[in-house]
């Protein structure tokens, strides 16, 4: 397991943070590319897993988060787009993931999926589709350490920013305690992502913009200037 038995957020505190996703690196070069974010100034590595069945695709696994955690000793932030997301955390955790954060949507009990997640010594987060409202969360905020707001759907990569998500990351910011993370993933560049700072969000998912750039450590660079206040 990971061992820090902590929350692996709590170090960012009052930064802005910098997570690419490796659903968008390549995957022949997974070491190389987690290096080059790293180096560039990225903080986090977002591992984004899907079944197949909570959202229509499936990508990586518990091997593939041992094999990142080979490569780095950054945090690794798993988000389970899974069914069951009971059945995975152990695996994850016994993988090298330092903070899990699950759908609000798979988990008919959150406040035992979050008490099995502390247990393991994880970082918890919790997250909500698009069409979810963000009332729906709020009896577990004060559980959390990072809150996603999904601004795509969830299950692909590439997808356009939806803006009608920035009062959601509003409503939920307010609620909020300064040492709880916001983050947002989906369509994050460095013109949608001044837009989610703007509205409360201070930890940033990008993928596609990132690893598909022609100079990853400029593409890091740019994002980061663009929330560097956030």
């Amino acid at each position: 397991m990971n061992g820090q038995g902590k929350n692996p957020w709590a170090s960012f505190s009052g930064r802005a943070v910098i997570a690419p996703s490796l659903l968008a690196c390549d995957f022949m070069r997974v070491g190389q590319q987690c290096r080059d974010v790293i180096d560039a100034g990225a903080e986090v590595l977002h591992v984004d897993i899907m079944d197949g069945h909570f959202v229509p695709n499936l990508s990586m696994g518990p091997g593939f988060c041992k094999s990142a955690r080979a490569f780095t000793s950054h945090p690794l932030d798993v988000h389970l787009m899974v069914t069951d997301p009971a059945y995975y955390i152990e695996r994850f955790a016994e993988a090298g993931a330092d903070s899990i954060t699950f759908h609000i949507e798979a988990a008919p009990k959150p406040g035992l999926l979050i008490e099995r997640l502390r247990s393991l010594g994880l970082g918890v987060g919790i997250t909500l589709r698009p069409g979810t409202a963000a009332e729906t969360i709020f009896d577990y905020l004060p559980h959390v350490d990072m809150v996603l707001v999904m601004t795509v759907e969830p299950g692909y990569g590439g997808q356009s920013f939806m803006p009608d998500q920035l009062p959601k990351i509003q409503a939920i910011r307010s609620r909020l305690l300064t040492h709880q993370r916001l983050e947002v993933d989906g369509g994050i560049t460095s013109r949608t992502a001044p837009l989610c700072r703007q509205a409360g969000a201070d930890t940033y998912v990008s993928g596609t913009d990132l690893f598909a750039a022609p100079n990853i450590r400029e593409a890091v660079a740019q994002l980061r200037a663009c929330v560097a206040s956030g």
